[in-house]
């Protein structure tokens, strides 16, 4: 039997968008709002969305009249996210450790921590690598990251989160440098569901030397949505900021 990474199997399914429905959309849109008005990209400037999802960032992205690109791995994403192409907006099936379109984009995003998820290093570091060879010569890529420090410090052993009908039991540990997220639940069938999330838990000085390997210098780095200055212990985010 293949083996399936726990992203495949989880970001596909329908518990997921149950689970997460709460995240705050006019948030995650005031980020990119910021981010734009902080970049001040040319009209018209090519942008990819790595690990878009169902594509809302890259809508966004491309309202502004960019030219946006996504790409997933997951199929049930990139369908739904295909309903919303037009000239300036299309996506891809894609894995993000393996080049695409090289030397193309002026801007890449990596939005919602969607990095860090591979069991191995040499994995992170393709992806660093892929997500480089896309970038036009001072191309930039802006990463959204969770803050080691600050989560691990807010860290809850246990929780439990009803949604609806659905009680989900979460339980996190720190093993192997990956915060380890799992999640159980029973569905609707009366059949218990588990789940995993793991996350490489990269600190600051971990990405500018994953990143430099790729080509790319770190220029700035935000600690939260507003782009508020970043503090190790305190900020909830890790928002990089990197040049080809």
């Amino acid at each position: 039997m293949e083996h399936t990474d726990w992203f495949e199997n989880w970001f596909g399914s329908p518990y997921y968008k149950i689970l997460y429905q709460n995240r705050d959309v006019l948030e995650a849109q005031a980020f990119v709002d910021k981010l734009i008005h902080y970049l001040q990209p040319l009209p018209l400037s090519s942008m990819l969305d790595i690990a878009c999802g169902e594509g809302r960032f890259a809508i966004q992205l491309a309202d502004y009249g960019y030219d946006v690109t996504g790409i997933d791995l997951s199929h049930q994403s990139i369908e739904k996210a295909k309903a919303y192409e037009n000239d300036h907006l299309q996506f891809f099936l894609h894995d993000m450790r393996f080049p695409f379109y090289i030397n193309y984009f002026d801007y890449a995003f990596n939005f919602f921590t969607s990095f860090g998820y591979f069991a191995h290093n040499r994995d992170h570091v393709m992806a660093a690598k892929a997500f480089a060879s896309a970038l036009k010569k001072n191309g930039i890529l802006v990463i959204d990251y969770l803050n080691k420090e600050q989560v691990l410090a807010n860290m809850k052993a246990e929780d439990t989160v009803q949604r609806g009908s659905y009680t989900f039991r979460i339980t996190k540990k720190l093993e192997r440098n990956h915060i380890i997220k799992n999640i159980e639940f029973t569905d609707a069938d009366n059949r218990k569901r588990n789940y995993t999330e793991s996350v490489a838990a990269f600190t600051l000085a971990d990405f500018i030397q994953m990143f430099k390997k790729a080509g790319l210098s770190l220029i700035s780095t935000f600690g939260d949505y507003h782009l508020n200055s970043y503090h190790p212990y305190e900020s909830p985010r890790m928002i990089m900021i990197f040049k080809k």
